[in-house]
């Protein structure tokens, strides 16, 4: 459509009053929209303050509750669980130990909770093993060990089963293993968990926004990077390509991470598939918006609010986002 000039067209007619201004808002952010990340750790007497990430802890099981508790109170619908064992070893086998941390924080938000939020856990292994990659390695070749992704295909289907069993509505996969959907969807039909849904990390970047989260998770590589099984930053086809393999193996909700910088990759998978989906506000993006707020260079409230309507407006369903709990209160 061509709108007649101006002075016929006065678009700011309709930006007069706050009133028309809501009136005619094409994209809003709801509490709805938000996904809490939180972090549990094993073997810690008490909450243990995230420096990289003002507000943000490592939980003990008892303070997980609490957090959980008044975030539920705040309207925030989902939770999405991080774990950190007491003990890592090479396969990370923490990850789908009946009594390991995640499980056990899934068991205790499920009896707290029941059906009004949903629990959403990582699926991954980088805060399970002792290296902190995201699968178990094949140390046959010469030089660095590399991730054996076959092989972790079928840990990732233990993980599953295991997350499910303890409570999970909702497992995520976010180790960019090819064919990680397929194999976790087939280990939890198997294993009679056909309701338990699948968020696809479908499209994560190997960003440097990741630094802060490394702190939190406790689960940095001990030798080289992610960047041979995560996306470069310069591709938008690959992750086209990237989450279509991931619906065709049954993913309910697909995933790009990070969000900000790859608003345009958020666009191009909502309108590709049509799915739900999620874009993640990660660690780095959230710890700039602190640091420039608390130096007095960015009115932070503003901000945020504006960062999670761009997110919504690129096409994002769910917003993985540290400032949830900030957020809730204003929306």
């Amino acid at each position: 459509m061509q709108p007649p000039p101006f002075p016929t067209s006065r678009p700011r007619r309709l930006r007069r009053t706050r009133v028309l201004r809501d009136l005619v808002r094409e994209t809003d952010v709801s509490r709805r929209h938000l996904v809490a990340p939180l972090f549990v750790k094993e073997g810690i007497g008490e909450p243990v303050a995230i420096s990289s990430m003002p507000g943000h802890r490592q939980h003990t099981l008892e303070s997980l509750r609490k957090e959980a508790a008044e975030l539920a109170s705040l309207g925030i619908p989902a939770l999405l669980l991080f774990g950190i064992p007491a003990s890592k070893d090479a396969e990370g086998s923490q990850a789908w130990a009946p009594d390991g941390i995640v499980q056990r924080a899934l068991q205790a938000l499920e009896a707290d909770l029941g059906d009004d939020v949903a629990l959403i856990a990582d699926l991954c292994l980088d805060e399970y093993t002792d290296h902190g990659h995201c699968g178990v390695l094949d140390i046959r070749g010469p030089g660095e060990p590399v991730v054996d992704n076959d092989a972790t295909l079928e840990r990732y289907a233990r993980i599953a089963v295991a997350q499910a069993r303890a409570g999970a509505d909702v497992v995520a996969p976010s180790g960019m293993m090819d064919g990680q959907v397929g194999a976790i969807r087939a280990a939890l039909d198997e294993a009679g968990f056909t309701d338990t849904a699948v968020l696809a990390y479908a499209a994560k970047y190997a960003s440097a926004l990741y630094g802060p989260f490394r702190e939190a998770a406790e689960g940095a590589p001990r030798f080289g990077d992610r960047t041979a099984y995560q996306m470069d930053p310069g591709n938008g086809d690959e992750a086209v390509r990237e989450v279509a393999l991931d619906v065709a193996e049954g993913a309910d909700i697909v995933m790009v991470k990070p969000a900000l910088p790859y608003l345009d990759v958020v666009w191009r998978v909502k309108q590709a598939f049509g799915l739900p989906t999620a874009a993640y506000h990660v660690s780095g993006e959230y710890a700039m918006v602190k640091a420039a707020a608390e130096r007095g260079w960015l009115d932070g409230e503003r901000t945020m609010l504006e960062v999670l309507t761009a997110i919504r407006r690129a096409g994002a369903d769910l917003i993985v986002t540290y400032f949830a709990r900030d957020a809730a209160p204003l929306l």
